[in-house]
């Protein structure tokens, strides 16, 4: 009769050994696969992978667009968001915000 210990080292050498033959055996299957989308013409919606709309949660709602506050040439800025790279270049170059805002 095998001990819980013998039969715990057996699944381990067998995990071990799964995971070796699926390294082996990974590059052919991803070939065949993409060889029968290629055929088929097979789509991400077709197989359900839409990844232009994932699932879980929503960012919140879009409220409309929200006018410029900030331009330096064609380059503008709403205030919101991530700062884009005219406005780090411009305060980088000793300029300030205020310097960039839109005058209405």
């Amino acid at each position: 009769m095998s001990t819980l210990a013998d039969i715990q080292a057996q699944i381990a050498a067998l995990q071990i050994q799964a995971e070796e033959i699926r390294k082996a055996e990974f590059d052919s299957v991803v070939a065949d696969i993409k060889q029968k989308i290629a055929s088929y013409g097979i789509t991400a919606k077709d197989l359900g992978l839409d990844v232009a709309a994932p699932a879980g949660k929503k960012r919140g709602s879009v409220k409309g667009e929200v006018a410029p506050k900030y331009q330096k040439g064609d380059d503008t800025w709403s205030g919101r968001g991530r700062t884009p790279r005219f406005i780090q270049d411009h305060i980088a170059a000793g300029g300030t915000l205020e310097d960039l805002l839109i005058q209405k």
